[in-house]
């Protein structure tokens, strides 16, 4: 049995398979399913199959307990981008502009370091931690939800031919599928086993978000999350997490220690704005002339790197 077959079957029929099935349908389809064509075809379009069977199949994903029959590849990087040690960084669409902050500096930083940040392509902390990642011309691995040869929102086109120019993205599923609903609970779990962390940033009560973080904490992976305003639906979901056990993110440091890396590059480390604290945003505002969008980017990447804390809204130097 192949395991194109099986991938190329379960996309047509709709049906998520980890082995097999029975039945007139599968004996009928694996009698017409020619391999070596399908390939070809597959090159042609500048796509590549990564078979589940074949050594160069990512091991993470491989000791999941429902890894897919094989990855749909496209893009120039190496297959061994998938093998390298990852952070899935995921959250909420409809993010604040504090969360899409968090999100960019902390793939910033974790790709400065040699991570591969991975996520979903979808709007809001997704998108803004592919970004994160390409700011620093750091690795990024986006996994879709739907054929390899969608872009899926089709707004994020230009971000996906970023991502492919020295990235990847992946699917289980083989050309011509739809996005479907169902499909994106699936593809969480291939965005979790890629990487041995994952941290959300931002997540309502019934985010896809917290799918991701409870499957890595089924697999016994690290989920780290950012702790957010009990007052605020953004932070329902991530604070909720912190009670099954996930892991308070402060700062990049915290996510690199778990690879075993000391310390990132501490963000903003000649800042001037350092010289100006203790002070509030808009205080800084004031005396600097900045846009607040600005300022804000900075305040939140010194938070993250921990050169800064925040009290009433006062930021103040960490030493």
């Amino acid at each position: 049995m192949s395991d194109l077959a099986l991938a190329v079957f379960a996309s047509e029929t709709g049906t998520h398979l980890v082995r097999p099935p029975s039945g007139a349908r599968w004996t009928e389809f694996r009698r017409r399913f020619d391999e070596r064509a399908y390939l070809a075809d597959l090159a042609e379009r500048g796509f590549r199959f990564v078979a589940r069977s074949a050594p160069d199949f990512p091991p993470l994903l491989r000791a999941i307990h429902d890894p897919p029959a094989g990855l749909f590849v496209r893009g120039s990087a190496n297959l061994e981008l998938l093998a390298r040690p990852a952070v899935a960084i995921v959250g909420a669409r409809a993010c604040s502009g504090y969360g899409s902050s968090v999100a960019r500096s902390l793939a910033r930083d974790v790709a400065t370091a040699g991570l591969v940040v991975v996520s979903g392509l979808a709007r809001g902390i997704d998108a803004e931690a592919h970004r994160g990642a390409l700011d620093t011309a750091g690795a990024t691995v986006a996994v879709l939800g739907c054929g390899i040869d969608r872009d899926y929102p089709a707004s994020h086109a230009e971000l996906a031919r970023r991502i492919t120019a020295d990235g990847l993205i992946v699917a289980e599923y083989a050309p011509g599928v739809e996005p479907a609903p169902w499909r994106f609970p699936a593809r969480n779990r291939i965005v979790a086993g890629l990487c041995a962390a994952t941290v959300v940033v931002e997540a309502r009560e019934r985010s896809g978000a917290l799918i991701t973080a409870d499957l890595a904490l089924e697999e016994g992976r690290e989920v780290f999350t950012v702790p957010g305003e009990i007052t605020s639906a953004l932070s329902a979901g991530t604070n909720d997490l912190l009670k099954l056990g996930a892991s308070p993110l402060t700062s990049a440091r915290d996510v690199l220690l778990s690879f075993g890396i000391e310390q990132a590059q501490e963000a903003g480390e000649s800042s001037p704005l350092l010289e100006l604290l203790p002070a509030s945003a808009d205080e800084i505002a004031q005396k600097t002339g900045l846009a607040a969008g600005e300022i804000a980017r900075t305040l939140v990447e010194l938070e993250l790197a921990g050169r800064v804390a925040v009290y009433d809204g006062v930021y103040r130097p960490t030493s």
